[in-house]
């Protein structure tokens, strides 16, 4: 407990101190194990961390948490290969938990295996992905695809999730794509750091090229407190919108215009043969029509 309370103070050497106390009092102690590893990954030493975690398998080849730490730390040393192995050894024992296949894909990403590397993100999406990395690796991943739709769909699920996480405690409300006031609420109030100012100048091109003129302006307007090039950009589409939407203005105008002045009746067309012979003669059904200019 000691050296957890020194780990969320990030105190890490004195954290250390007291999981190895811990272990000196009890050599099994699985959870002090996994906990010294994750305190030396943030020290930057790999082989130490290495070896906890690995007393830790030792222990218990159920430790998820352990795998997944050495998964981690052959990522960071960048061994792929082996990363991956780790990560899967922790999904395979842990297979609901987002994080894991997040993992995964990174590692699969980092190896060009792009399309399995989009089946890991879409399995982690489909398990919550609350912190949304995943959404936003997708959304990247469909963007340089170029399907503009999945890429739109992840980048606003990117947004709802980090403004659920600004909430406190869970949050029940609609989906951003499911109603306008779902959208309203989750555009006008999600914090905005530089993953989300990417999002929503993406966003604002996709509604304003689909000519949703009204979710664009929403959008690019969150970007106008925002410090980074994102907001010059921004301001830039919102003149090109509101261009857009005067000159839709005005061809709207000018069809009614052109409308009003097409609604004269007419009465029907006659021949000059008709008019020379009168509204009671009768017309042979093979004469020719002429036509007046």
């Amino acid at each position: 407990i000691v050296g957890n309370y020194y780990s969320s103070k990030a105190r890490h050497e004195k954290a250390v101190q007291y999981f190895q106390r811990a272990l000196k009092l009890d050599r099994t102690y699985l959870s002090a194990w996994t906990l010294l590893g994750h305190e030396y990954i943030e020290m930057k030493n790999t082989a130490a961390a290495i070896e906890a975690y690995r007393r830790a398998v030792d222990i218990s080849d159920r430790e998820y948490r352990a795998w997944y730490g050495l998964g981690q730390t052959y990522e960071i040393m960048n061994m792929l290969l082996h990363a991956l192995f780790y990560f899967r050894k922790a999904a395979a024992l842990h297979p609901h938990d987002a994080r894991m296949w997040c993992a995964i894909g990174g590692c699969l990403l980092g190896l060009d295996r792009r399309l399995d590397a989009e089946k890991s993100y879409e399995r982690a999406v489909s398990l919550g992905d609350g912190e949304g990395i995943a959404t936003r690796k997708l959304a990247e991943l469909y963007r340089e695809d170029g399907d503009e739709e999945k890429a739109a769909k992840c980048f606003l699920r990117h947004l709802e999730l980090r403004y659920q996480s600004q909430l406190p405690g869970s949050f029940s409300g609609a989906r951003a794509d499911s109603s306008p006031e779902a959208f309203e609420t989750v555009i006008s109030n999600v914090r905005v750091d530089e993953p989300e100012a990417e999002a929503l100048l993406y966003l604002a091109y996709y509604y304003r090229d689909n000519m949703e003129y009204d979710q664009a302006i929403l959008c690019a307007t969150r970007l106008e407190d925002y410090p980074g090039p994102e907001k010059e950009q921004g301001k830039g589409l919102l003149r090109d919108i509101r261009s857009r939407m005067d000159q839709k203005a005005g061809e709207r105008n000018q069809g009614r215009t052109s409308a009003s002045n097409q609604s004269t009746p007419v009465l029907g067309l006659r021949s000059r043969r008709d008019l020379s012979m009168g509204s009671n003669s009768s017309v042979n059904e093979d004469c020719s029509f002429e036509f007046s200019p």
